[in-house]
Parts: structure tokens; C-alpha cells; sequence
């Protein structure tokens, strides 16, 4: 029975990739590209914050570089599995946002306000609304 189940006449156990369409290619592309822009963002943060913030915040931010390259990988081959990594990006992304806007003061408030009224939470939007939608709209 293992070798049936080794060498099954069906590759990848009957899973085919989808062709991934328009929109899930540009969807991949921007999650993946804001995942990367998170790499160099985090080297900044480590050579501007002093080391106890720096820890929290680059961790932070790995952590959603990591969910959005995981989701835009996923959709731009149209494997599965993209919907738990879009969702744990919007969670982080909406925490990012939340907790940057309550802890800046001064004229770093009106950067994390803008940062996250352009950047963190219309991505998480988007990370939401890819992580709840039918599977058959989305036919996986």
C-alpha cells in the first residue's frame, strides 16, 4: 500500500496547480513586493531605534515580511494555502498600524498615521479580503 501511495499514478497526490489568473498575479505581486520592502525597512529600524525597540519593532516586521511573501508566492503559482499566510499578514499588519498610531507623539504621529492610512491598513484590507474569500469564487 506505501508503494502504491509512493509511486501514485496521479502526481502531487491529484493536486494540480491552477493557472493563476490576473488578479491573482498582481495581488502576489504587490504582497510580495510590500513583503520585500519590508526587508530594507528593518535594517533601518536596527540602526535607528535604540536596541529594546528595535527588537520588538523588527521582529514585528519580519514577521509580516515572512506572511506576505509566504501569500504572494502562493498566489502568483497558484498553489494552495495562501488564505492562513493572508491572514496572519492582515492580523500583523493591523496590529502594526494600531500600535505605531498609539505610541507615536509629535511629528512621528503624523508618519504613522500616514503610514498606516496608505501602507498598513489597505494592504491588511487586502490580506483580508484574500484570506476570506469563497473558494469558489477564487476555484481553489
Amino acid at each position: 500500500m506505501a508503494l502504491v501511495t509512493l509511486n501514485s499514478p496521479v502526481p502531487n497526490g491529484g493536486w494540480r496547480p491552477a493557472q493563476a489568473g490576473f488578479g491573482h498575479r498582481w495581488q502576489g505581486r504587490v504582497l510580495t513586493g510590500a513583503g520585500l520592502a519590508l526587508l530594507p525597512w528593518s535594517v533601518c529600524l536596527a540602526a535607528t531605534l535604540p536596541p529594546r525597540q528595535a527588537a520588538a519593532w523588527i521582529t514585528l516586521d519580519l514577521l509580516e515580511a515572512a506572511a506576505l511573501l509566504t501569500a504572494g508566492a502562493r498566489l502568483r503559482r497558484g498553489t494552495p494555502g495562501h488564505r492562513a499566510a493572508a491572514a496572519a499578514a492582515a492580523a500583523l499588519l493591523a496590529v502594526d498600524a494600531v500600535v505605531d498610531v498609539a505610541t507615536a507623539t509629535g511629528q512621528d504621529l503624523a508618519t504613522a498615521l500616514a503610514m498606516a492610512l496608505a501602507a498598513e491598513l489597505p494592504l491588511a484590507a487586502l490580506c483580508t479580503r484574500l484570506a476570506i474569500r469563497p473558494a469558489a469564487a477564487d476555484g481553489r
